[in-house]
């Protein structure tokens, strides 16, 4: 097992300033102490001797198990729009986003 890194607060607030995330003096220590471990688990996985070992995505193997992508019926179009807050062109009418022109 490889030792715990040092991480100063130093080190936290340069990875919090690259993050852009402002934290107070009481989060630089504690972020600090975790990440110190977070890096020390890293290099036990890096210290692994993996020659021979296949690389993979998952440990598990996985197929696909979704439906067929078939035709199905559906809700009816004019039902489902006469409950809609708000129509337009046989469509849903939504607000505007972005400041869209019109």
């Amino acid at each position: 097992m490889a030792a715990e890194p040092r991480l100063t607060r130093d080190d936290a607030a340069y990875v919090a300033r690259l993050a852009r995330i402002d934290l107070t003096d009481e989060e630089l220590d504690r972020y600090a102490g975790q990440l110190a471990t977070v890096l020390g688990h890293a290099a036990d996985i890096a210290a692994l001797d993996t020659e021979g070992v296949e690389p993979t995505a998952h440990p598990l193997p996985l197929r696909n198990v979704t439906r067929p992508d078939e035709p199905q019926p559906s809700l009816d179009r004019a039902e489902v729009l006469a409950q809609a807050p708000a129509v337009e062109d046989s469509r849903f009418r939504v607000p505007r986003i972005l400041a869209e022109a019109p």
